[in-house]
């Protein structure tokens, strides 16, 4: 797509209006990303939706680079250096100007509260990405096993999670998925 400046614009509102709301990381506000770049704007189908996150979390470095690659998909170097600031900045300036108040009232009762509402609201913040992905990603009753059989595995077991993504990988070379 051209990086033209009304899509850019789009995109650097929409990322900065997520940053301020992903209590939890920005896996926090994935359903919002699939939710704006999938079924509302169109920027891409599910399959590259999910295809991106993959890459995000498997490549070393911060899981928000799922932030750079949908902005590079939508409009190229300037959307991913856009969606990326918008996505950063806004959290990174409030953590500045609010650190150190918030260390200062660390024994506050205000603060002890607010940090015990935000836990559950991250938590399910995460979950519901996880529920958005499955539904993007598994299209076949191999994949929906596979992916029962991982968060069962990866919750009841101590098995490195290599393992897992091992085993799922050899399933797509096989052409199981």
């Amino acid at each position: 797509m051209k990086a033209d400046g009304d899509l850019l614009v789009t995109l650097a509102v929409q990322f900065a209006i997520m940053a301020l709301l992903a209590f939890g990381g920005a896996n926090a506000v994935v359903p919002e990303m699939h939710r704006q770049a999938v079924e509302l704007r169109g920027w891409m189908t599910e399959r590259e939706f999910t295809d991106m996150f993959a890459m995000s979390q498997a490549a070393p470095g911060p899981n928000v680079m799922l932030v750079t690659l949908i902005g590079y998909h939508v409009a190229g170097i300037a959307g991913a250096l856009v969606t990326t600031l918008a996505m950063c900045g806004p959290t990174a300036v409030l953590a500045h100007f609010l650190g150190r108040t918030w260390d200062r009232f660390k024994d506050a009762r205000w603060r002890i509260t607010v940090q015990a509402g935000v836990v559950p609201i991250s938590v399910g913040l995460v979950g519901a990405s996880a529920i958005v992905l499955t539904g993007a990603a598994d299209h076949s009753w191999v994949a929906a096993a596979i992916t029962v059989a991982t968060a069962v595995t990866a919750f009841w077991t101590r098995w490195n999670p290599l393992w897992l993504i091992g085993i799922a990988g050899l399933a797509g070379l096989t052409g199981l998925v």
